[in-house]
């Protein structure tokens, strides 16, 4: 197989000598063709000149340079789009995840699995402001997506390539990719990785990360159950309004009808005034959401389903099937 290995790299300047001199050594022992991409998140550090360094003296290094600092999910992006391997291995750039462990994922590859991901079982960070969110996070995302899965964290992934440039990454979405590709049918397996301590520098990323990591949990929840047809989470809430609407409006007639009750102020008839406005708001955004998707679907000539592979018959047979599907 060909590898492409995707760094993320963030002021990482004294880190970068080694992590180049550790990943050569690794995949020089890999029989198939290599490349390093290093993706330069707006460093200020000097770290870019220091990949120019390595992309002038070895032709396996591939540099993506940004135009100022975007975050760690839009550089794992952009790396995978450039990746040019079957394979595609993603690591941080801090030298806490091992090159070692990288033919080991391979060979998970090789024995028929989509994405392997790592789990830092025996992770070496603090406890505080590190390994005690990570752990809530982690059995948050577990029980909410109902993924099995230890360690979403942990940045060491192999995926095979045609399923990681499919993958729509943003905000802090390079976390969920395991369940992002599993949602598209990715055979994932996870497996125990080695965690070294940080030598060079600081962690630029601490426990201020974990509120935008609850909203993009409430987003993939979102993207997994309803994406495809919106109506079908706007339209409960509405119908229940309405329920209560219908309700709070019978009770509210029945008082004045046979109890001579004066509605001025009723609390009922406020509720079901509010409970029909609110349902009609959400049936409105539920209507928007569908004209959303299927101009997601349609414009962007996307499908709501992914084919492995055909088996038999014509090419010209196949690639018609595969248009009326």
């Amino acid at each position: 197989m060909d590898v492409s290995v995707v760094v993320p790299i963030y002021n990482e300047f004294d880190n970068l000598p080694l992590l180049h001199e550790q990943l050569d050594t690794v995949m020089k022992k890999h029989p198939g063709n290599y490349e390093l991409i290093f993706v330069d998140d707006g460093s200020k550090d000097g770290s870019v000149n220091r990949l120019r360094e390595l992309a002038a003296k070895d032709h396996h290094v591939k540099v993506v340079l940004f135009r100022r600092n975007y975050g760690q999910t839009a550089a794992m992006h952009a790396g995978i789009q450039h990746a040019e391997g079957e394979v595609v291995i993603t690591m941080d750039g801090d030298l806490q995840n091992d090159p070692d462990d990288i033919p080991m994922m391979l060979a998970k590859i090789e024995e028929g699995y989509d994405l392997v991901h790592g789990w830092r079982k025996n992770r070496q960070d603090t406890f505080i402001n590190r390994k005690l969110p990570s752990k809530i996070a982690n059995w948050l995302i577990s029980k909410s997506t109902g993924f099995p899965i230890h360690d979403l964290g942990c940045t060491l992934k192999a995926i095979r390539t045609e399923i990681a440039q499919e993958l729509e990454l943003y905000g802090e979405m390079h976390r969920f990719i395991p369940i992002l590709a599993h949602q598209r049918g990715a055979r994932c397996v996870e497996v125990v990785t080695k965690h070294h301590p940080r030598r060079f520098g600081t962690t630029k990323y601490g426990i201020g990360r974990t509120t935008r990591v609850v909203l993009d949990l409430i987003t993939v929840n979102f993207l997994l159950r309803y994406f495809n047809s919106p109506m079908k989470f706007f339209g409960k809430i509405g119908m229940w309004c309405a329920v209560i609407a219908m309700l709070s409006g019978m009770v509210t007639v029945g008082m004045k009808a046979f109890g001579g009750v004066d509605m001025t102020g009723n609390p009922l008839l406020l509720q079901t005034v509010f409970s029909s406005m609110v349902c009609l708001q959400f049936l409105s955004l539920g209507i928007i959401g569908e004209v959303c998707a299927r101009i997601y679907y349609i414009g962007g000539n996307r499908t709501n389903y992914t084919v492995r592979e055909v088996l038999g018959g014509r090419k010209e047979e196949q690639v018609r099937t595969l248009k009326v599907a």
